[in-house]
């Protein structure tokens, strides 16, 4: 590494982490004031609040950094044009290719450090910040676990054994209750469905096998295609164990797409947030480019802060179609793969374009 590549690096390091932290600190202090009223009612304690927000900054590192690096490239480009330094660069015959290269390779890194970071480190934080507001703040009982990439969940007298809950239509695949007597764990009766779903305040029940005992505990069963079950959970319930794509890493979620594929459950949510996963850190090196074209152009205009503004609009707006496209992938409308990865698609053209352009 030459003198070149430390002097821009050192400027684009000092201001990436200056602004991760502020964007840390300003989602903090949203996030407090949106959930002040709950810790309140609820009477948590400063250890719980404390802890809730310690565990928030991982997702918040996940969601932000990309951001971060987007204004660190802006500024650090800025500046150097600004004062002409750039300028003198070129005149000494180093391209903007090569001006690019220290800042492009530090993002690929930090692009490879978010997906570790996702894979390892968020999934657990966001699992436990959930578990702090609705089970220890919100007292909500916490009866079943995840494991094995299925639902287990236990009642006042019986066990449920879930394949899939999907939150949004609050319907259950693959559903297993055994009802038992705990004193002595004999089986009293046994439903099994192919799913159920949550519709005016009960769960009905279709496709569904209940098996009884008579009186010599032969079973008796019945098959009917749709029955109302008066369950006392409700989806709320469920959703306090059910992972979802940010409560699962790359891998984990590979591993239960697969799973569930096998049995026959549509999984075209769970792969677009797949591809979503290994699309999004990729943006980091995207956003260089971009960030350097506006810097580029403030060398002309003389406009540093009209370039970092501009800059910032191009650069949240790849949130908005990133976020549009990932919910067609989810809904089927646009395959998986495309919905997550076409926001990356567009803005690496538009980037390319806008590059090209300002060595013109």
């Amino acid at each position: 590494m030459n003198i070149l590549d430390r002097y821009i690096l050192e400027k684009f390091i000092k201001l990436f982490v200056i602004i991760l932290i502020t964007f840390i600190a300003l989602y903090l202090i949203v996030d407090f004031f949106n959930r002040i009223r709950m810790f309140l009612s609820n009477n948590a304690s400063i250890t719980q609040m404390a802890l809730y927000f310690v565990y928030s900054i991982p997702f918040i590192i996940s969601n932000v950094l990309p951001s971060a690096v987007l204004l660190a490239t802006l500024i650090t480009y800025g500046t150097l044009a600004k004062y002409n330094e750039i300028t003198a660069m070129k005149s000494c015959g180093i391209s903007i290719y090569r001006l690019l290269i220290p800042v492009l390779s530090c993002a690929a890194i930090l692009g490879v450090l978010l997906f570790l970071f996702s894979e390892f480190v968020t999934p657990i934080a966001v699992q436990r910040t959930q578990h702090i507001t609705k089970v220890e703040i919100q007292k909500r009982q916490a009866l079943g676990f995840f494991k094995k990439k299925e639902i287990w969940y236990r009642s006042n007298n019986a066990i449920y054994n879930f394949k899939l809950f999907d939150i949004d239509r609050n319907y259950l695949h693959g559903v297993t209750i055994n009802y038992l007597n705990f004193d002595d764990f004999s089986m009293q009766m046994r439903i099994d469905a192919r799913g159920a779903l949550w519709e005016k305040d009960h769960w009905v029940f279709h496709n569904l096998l209940i098996t009884t005992f008579d009186e010599n505990n032969y079973p008796v069963m019945e098959r009917l295609d749709e029955k109302v079950i008066n369950l006392p959970e409700k989806p709320d319930d469920f959703k306090i164990i059910q992972k979802d794509a940010e409560k699962m890493g790359y891998f984990e979620l590979r591993n239960y797409v697969q799973k569930i594929q096998k049995e026959g459950y549509d999984t075209t949510r769970y792969k677009a947030d797949l591809q979503g996963k290994i699309a999004f850190p990729f943006v980091t090196i995207i956003l260089v480019f971009i960030g350097m074209f506006f810097s580029l152009r403030s060398e002309r205009s003389g406009g540093v802060m009209q370039s970092v503004g501009m800059g910032i609009f191009i650069g949240f707006s790849y949130w908005i179609v990133h976020a549009f496209c990932l919910s067609l992938g989810r809904a089927g409308t646009i395959s998986p793969f495309l919905g997550a990865w076409s926001a990356n698609i567009i803005f690496i053209i538009a980037s390319v374009y806008l590059f090209k352009k300002a060595r013109t």
